[in-house]
């Protein structure tokens, strides 16, 4: 198992502790316990994901998707029938074993399906970040091409100190 030194992270960063425990779980043996069943996980859009895992030989009945604590945990397990118990096999190459793959999952990543459709179970992945929390784009102003404007305000009106009372005299007028 490899093992790393993050301690100048956390020097110069607040709050990513969970960054640490991210990388003991990704090189863990548990979460590389094998590659039984295969998936494959893709990227529809922007943010639409797809974890497709094949389960030949289960039906959905005997697949358990689960979501807990930001993790997506994916359980079969076959039940052996009175006909399969008397059975005497020569070779088994089509594995049918009992199994349990956990997914970590970002932030704002929400299951939004999952579906059984010949021997593949898709589980489809949206990510929705709160409108809060989106970026948006602050509009810059500029005094550089403009006065300052100062002066005192009488009733309303700002009385400009460049106007003069020549100015008045023809604005009267």
């Amino acid at each position: 198992m490899r093992s790393f030194d993050l301690t100048p992270l956390y020097r110069a960063t607040i709050g990513f502790d969970q960054l640490a425990e991210m990388f003991d779980r990704i090189f863990s043996s548990e979460t590389n316990a094998g590659s039984y069943p295969p998936f494959n996980i893709e990227k529809i859009g922007d943010d639409h994901y797809r974890i497709s895992i094949a389960v030949a030989g289960f039906s959905p009945d005997e697949i358990e998707v689960e979501l807990r604590d930001q993790q997506l945990v994916i359980r079969g397990a076959k039940a052996q029938t009175e006909e399969e118990a008397g059975r005497t096999f020569l070779y088994r190459g089509i594995a049918q074993r009992a199994f349990e793959k956990r997914f970590q999952l970002a932030d704002y990543i929400r299951v939004q399906d999952a579906i059984y459709e010949n021997g593949m179970l898709h589980v489809d992945l949206v990510r929705e970040i709160p409108e809060a929390l989106r970026p948006r784009k602050i509009e810059i102003k500029s005094l550089s091409g403009r006065k300052a404007e100062t002066g005192k305000v009488i009733e309303g009106e700002v009385e400009k100190p460049a106007e003069t009372a020549e100015a008045k005299e023809t604005e009267n007028a």
